[in-house]
């Protein structure tokens, strides 16, 4: 963007901003951001979990990452291409880039059902997601992924374990939308000071511009992963500490 900014200047041309850049670099960033954010929570929540077992660090701990990570992964295979998919042909069916309203006719039942079936993916998705929060401890506890999917979907589809679940579930992410709303506002002021350093140094308006508005959520998300991620890690490992027990209660009956 600086070499093109530079480039139309002297054509003496208007630079006109084009975000296609921006895109790519932000597309060619997700493998890493995804990478480095599942090794932090595997290693969180390896941590926690022995914390709540009472255990001390033991050699080998990386290898131990290992199936944490792979329930990161296996559960968003599970949860996340319903809701994606099922937008994706929605807006296919009843877009406002369509210029006529076949294939669907805007108003009818069957548009409006395509329309909104989004949102019961996403409730779909949600109730996954519940199913599967106690994975992640179920894999720093000693089982291989697969086994930890199992088992949180075995101790969660119960009437015990499903509203503790919820209940737990529900003051967290409540907890972690508030912080998050807090701390951008709080941060809103480096929003300025941010875009006039990176003008200054790099000349680039628009750079600068982008890198303004998002340096305020980006200290939200750092600063609220910093509280909320070892709480919540550790408050479901302790719970399935608690389950597990009552898991196994009626087969030692």
């Amino acid at each position: 963007m600086r070499n093109q900014r530079v480039w139309y200047h002297y054509l003496e041309d208007p630079y006109l901003h084009d975000s296609t850049d921006l895109v790519q670099l932000a597309l060619c960033a997700l493998p890493l951001f995804l990478l480095l954010l599942g090794i932090g929570s595997a290693a969180i929540q390896s941590a926690c979990s022995r914390a709540v077992a009472g255990e001390a660090p033991r050699e080998g701990s990386p290898a131990r990452l290992r199936p944490v990570l792979a329930v990161y992964v296996l559960r968003a295979l599970v949860v996340w291409p319903l809701p994606v998919i099922v937008a994706v042909v929605a807006d296919r069916f009843t877009g406002y880039h369509l210029d006529t309203p076949l294939p669907l006719e805007r108003g009818t039942w069957p548009y409006i059902l395509v329309k909104y079936s989004p949102l019961a993916a996403l409730f779909v998705a949600v109730l996954l997601r519940l199913a599967l929060t106690l994975a992640p401890a179920a894999a720093a506890d000693g089982l291989g992924a697969r086994a930890a999917l199992r088992r949180s979907w075995s101790l969660t589809w119960t009437r015990v374990g499903a509203a503790r679940v919820v209940a737990l579930a529900v003051p967290l992410v409540a907890l972690t939308a508030g912080l998050l709303r807090l701390v951008t506002q709080v941060a809103l002021p480096l929003r300025p000071l941010v875009r006039g350093l990176l003008e200054d140094a790099t000349g680039n308006f628009f750079a600068a511009y982008y890198a303004g508005i998002l340096a305020p959520v980006i200290v939200g998300i750092l600063v609220t992963a910093a509280v909320t991620v070892p709480l919540t890690c550790t408050a479901f490992a302790a719970l399935y500490d608690r389950l597990s027990p009552l898991r196994r209660s009626p087969a030692a009956c």
